[in-house]
């Protein structure tokens, strides 16, 4: 029998309530019970780790009783338990999620792995070197400029805004090494300036700010059209510690002019007539324009290949997430482009073709 609200029994431990609650939710069609349960038991009581199972045995806290009611009648409605706890984890690290955002995926954390791999097979130090002008005492030389004053600066120009500390260093450590190159006469002087990754459809910032932790040399960029997932992302950046440059708008368009090394992105790639057949959960709650990719689901794809000329030349590695049965359009998409000499599919953990990447080496 379903209930339009959940009241709790009496006199309950802990263990007990998440029985009752898991039955409860069950029986109104709500996926992963158990887990919704346990989630919404820690939320409520603020355990979490050994202190939430070492608690089990305990009674439940009657002060939090009608707090635990409305938590889980929200669950039994279909509203997904990432939007009530205001929280899912990605890459070991809790992000802030609203209904303004896609809940990050575990399979998305496949798409940053392989970006790091790759990035850093193509960029070990993190940077990428500039061909410069040559130096005034040098002149009718071939050479490299080295990195000017300013973090990251080339041919004079100031640092890009928002650049966080980290590829400070890196382009100062950059120009101490060229400076010693050429002081030993060993090759040319560098120039270089922070490798730049761009994330098309930022939502929660899971990717950018997954990126900027993990490769904190890099300089990342994430756009979004939505100010409310901006607002999110920023806020996730905040809390852990990243500098992420942020800009609304629609695709690649914020970030036209801007050299970009890695192009990265998790579109909405659900067919527009397939939305309502979701689970409720996704089909009643998450934002529609982060899930309807028009339709065939792969509008958003062509389109940023339609808009790769905003940018000053094509990134070298590219890597998009991707529905079921997508993954040989996407790919030929990018062979059409004609800008990577290879293109790859990786497969989620369930061995479904998932993300596809192209790379210029």
């Amino acid at each position: 029998m379903k209930h339009d609200s959940y009241v709790m029994s009496e006199l309950q431990s802990i263990r007990e309530a998440f029985a009752e609650a898991s039955s409860f939710l069950a029986g109104n069609g709500c996926n992963e019970p158990q887990r919704s349960s346990q989630l919404l038991l820690e939320h409520v009581l603020g355990l979490s780790g050994a202190a939430y199972y070492m608690a089990l045995a305990d009674p439940f806290p009657l002060a939090r009783k009608a707090d635990w009611e409305a938590l889980v009648t929200r669950r039994a409605a279909g509203e997904p338990v990432q939007y009530i706890t205001r929280e899912q984890e990605f890459y070991g690290r809790a992000f802030e999620v609203t209904p303004d955002v896609l809940i990050p995926r575990p399979e998305t954390e496949l798409l940053v792995e392989a970006i790091l791999k790759y990035g850093a097979e193509l960029w070990p130090d993190g940077l990428v070197a500039v061909r410069g002008e040559a130096a005034p005492e040098a002149e009718g030389d071939e050479q490299w400029t080295a990195a000017g004053g300013e973090a990251g600066a080339v041919r004079g120009e100031a640092a890009p805004e928002g650049m966080a500390a980290a590829d400070e260093a890196a382009a100062h450590s950059a120009a101490g090494r060229s400076a010693a190159r050429r002081e030993s006469g060993a090759g040319f002087a560098g120039a270089a300036r922070p490798l730049t990754a761009v994330d098309i459809g930022a939502g929660s910032g899971a990717i950018s700010v997954t990126l900027a932790a993990e490769a904190p040399a890099w300089r990342v960029c994430a756009g979004d059209i939505s100010p409310g997932a901006l607002a999110v992302a920023r806020r996730n950046a905040q809390r852990h510690g990243t500098a992420v440059d942020l800009r609304l708008g629609d695709l690649l368009e914020p970030f036209a002019g801007l050299e970009t090394d890695i192009l990265v992105s998790n579109p909405p790639y659900i067919p527009g007539g397939d939305i309502a057949g979701l689970q409720r959960e996704v089909r009643d709650h998450e934002p529609r324009t982060a899930l309807d990719g028009g339709g065939d689901g792969l509008d958003p794809y062509r389109r940023m290949m339609e808009q790769l000329p905003l940018l000053p030349a094509p990134p070298r590695l590219v890597g998009f997430e991707l529905g079921q049965g997508q993954a040989e359009q996407v790919a030929g998409l990018l062979r059409a482009a004609g800008h990577w000499d290879e293109i790859i599919t990786i497969d989620d953990l369930a061995g479904i073709p998932r993300h596809v990447l192209g790379i210029a080496r």
